[in-house]
């Protein structure tokens, strides 16, 4: 099990997430289910873009403080918040991934892990 003592349950902190990236117009959100996949280092990805550094930012501040506010969780790890083109919040069962527009394509992270169930979540105004 992968999960901390103490942790909340992956649900909340998944839709969290979902609701910080959504507050700040995060594009093509999606959420993977890792459980069924051999090998995985964590249970869920959530991936999503923005269409500029400065959004990149916004939406990893915003997940940041949804995560704590909701949840009381904080990332065991970061990285990429200096190039602002790929951000990498590990919260050890779930790992959130907030690419630039331009380098979310390169990466390809959803073909990568075509095993894992998904659930695209739509845009919100």
């Amino acid at each position: 099990m992968k999960r901390r003592q103490g942790a909340k349950p992956a649900t909340s902190l998944i839709d969290s997430v979902i609701n910080g990236i959504q507050e700040v117009k995060g594009k093509d959100i999606v959420h993977m289910d890792l459980r069924g996949v051999p090998n995985t280092v964590c249970d869920h990805f959530v991936i999503c873009h923005g269409d500029s550094g400065t959004q990149v930012d916004a939406i990893t501040r915003s997940v940041l403080e949804f995560a704590r506010k909701q949840t009381g969780e904080k990332p065991w790890h970061t990285e990429g918040e200096r190039n602002s083109e790929w951000v990498l919040l590990d919260f050890v069962d779930v790992v959130v991934h907030i690419f630039h527009r331009d380098k979310r394509g390169c990466y390809a992270l959803e073909d990568l892990l075509g095993d894992a169930a998904r659930t695209q979540y739509e845009h919100v105004a």
